[in-house]
């Protein structure tokens, strides 16, 4: 679980929340379903209109995983260099073949390792390898990051509709003012409502959840960028301490791998 975005959630909400408690005893005020209806579901509508339905329902999705889905930390990315280099060894000692052994429990789960790993363990040259997983990065970054586009495009339509609702709700409360005078603040509250939904949505919701799955696609980008180089050096069947080298410049000096520490 993701601390920092839950803590960012509760705050955001509750600053919302806080001032209008601390405002106003008539909470109802700021509760209007037409105004919801108007932002949540103009925006859906305009959402599906402009993208395919299965990536809509996908991004969607991941406004909620973000909450839950593990991170890619330093020391997780100091770890692939010493596995890397543990794999060296092996090939160093017993020849490629008996890599596809040592790596048996790493790459289970993880389908991009395990795809390098079984180019290097076929023979692969490391150049052929580092092409081959560099577009398969590449690649999958890109169809990852449709999900950040559509919630962008969600995050600048959700305003759009609260402005078409406060013009509506405009446009009727002018159109009643022969009648009773009184009722033209309330009206002018009502439809206000909707600009503040579209902008509510917008910023706490769909265009942070955005910048986070971008960031996170990044870093998964980057550590499948180490892996791929430490496996094509595998392939190259270089020596582990060039490994360590060539991968730690990858990295932050501060995390950097020292193969002297390890244990044998």
């Amino acid at each position: 679980m993701s601390l920092g975005t839950v803590i960012g959630m509760f705050v955001a909400f509750g600053l919302f929340f806080g001032s209008i408690f601390s405002s106003t005893d008539n909470y109802l005020i700021f509760v209007s379903g037409a105004s919801f209806v108007m932002v949540a579901g103009g925006t859906l509508a305009s959402t599906f209109i402009s993208y395919e339905p299965r990536y809509v329902m996908l991004s969607l999705k991941l406004v909620w995983r973000i909450v839950f889905s593990p991170k890619v930390g330093r020391n997780v990315l100091k770890s692939e260099v010493g596995r890397v280099i543990r794999w060296a060894y092996t090939v160093q000692k017993n020849g490629i073949p008996a890599l596809e052994q040592e790596s048996k429990k790493a790459i289970r789960g993880d389908k991009f390792l395990k795809f390098g790993v079984e180019m290097v363990v076929s023979g692969y040259t490391g150049e052929e390898v580092r092409e081959i997983m560099t577009n398969t990065i590449e690649t999958t970054f890109g169809r990852n990051t449709v999900q950040v586009e559509i919630l962008k495009g969600m995050g600048a339509a959700a305003p759009a509709f609260g402005m078409i609702g406060t013009l509506v709700g405009l446009i009727i409360m002018l159109d009643n003012m022969g009648g009773d005078p009184s009722q033209l603040g309330a009206g002018l509250a009502v439809a206000l409502l909707t600009t503040l939904y579209g902008v509510l949505f917008a910023r706490i919701i769909f265009i942070p959840a955005s910048t986070k799955i971008l960031q996170r696609e990044e870093i998964v980008r980057f550590r499948n960028y180490l892996v791929a180089e430490g496996l094509a050096l595998l392939a190259d069947k270089k020596s582990p301490r060039y490994i360590q080298d060539r991968m730690n410049s990858y990295l932050d000096p501060a995390i950097h791998f020292n193969i002297d520490k390890m244990k044998k």
